[in-house]
């Protein structure tokens, strides 16, 4: 006899948790989804914070020990909001020897933010990446999505500043 399982409250009345439900529904609420449900719990609020992997492990019948080590083991999932704009840099060899410690130097001092965190203000996430397939335009940075080869200091701070102030 199979034992009907009881789903758990959603963390709001938010309903993009809709989504997120029909991801584990069309899995049977197994386990084996728990990555699946992840992405689609970032995907429509944009990071996985803790009420949402409580949320996936009592669906999933998993323990939150496993969904948290999911969600912080793959790079690709973010556990806090992101800005409103991201820089990336690329810190692999052919960046890091043609400047890039110097890019991130840079913006670390001007934004009072370490890679992999967001301003204060929400508007500015920097983030570091091992290679962004660039190496000939060492040393790169990804601008909200775009490409920036071969960059200076000033001249990423310069079109960071654009981007912030084109905003306003």
């Amino acid at each position: 006899m199979a034992v009907k399982r009881i789903k758990p409250e959603s963390p709001t009345t938010d309903n993009r948790w809709k989504m997120v439900d029909v991801t584990m529904r069309r899995n049977g609420y197994a386990g084996h989804a728990l990555i699946e449900t992840l992405h689609t719990v970032q995907d429509v609020f944009g990071y996985i914070d803790d009420p949402s992997m409580r949320y996936v492990a009592q669906a999933l019948n998993l323990p939150l020990s496993k969904v948290y080590g999911v969600a912080t083991f793959y790079h690709l999932f973010t556990l806090k909001p992101k800005g409103k704009h991201t820089c990336v840099i690329c810190t692999g060899t052919a960046c890091y020897i043609k400047g890039a410690g110097d890019l991130v130097d840079v913006i670390q001092q001007r934004y009072h933010v370490r890679t992999g965190q967001t301003t204060s203000d929400g508007k500015l996430s920097v983030v570091s990446a091992r290679c962004v397939g660039a190496c000939g335009l060492a040393p790169a940075a990804v601008l909200n999505g775009t490409m920036l080869g071969k960059q200076t200091a000033d001249e990423l701070l310069d079109k960071i500043e654009r981007v912030l102030e084109d905003e306003s």
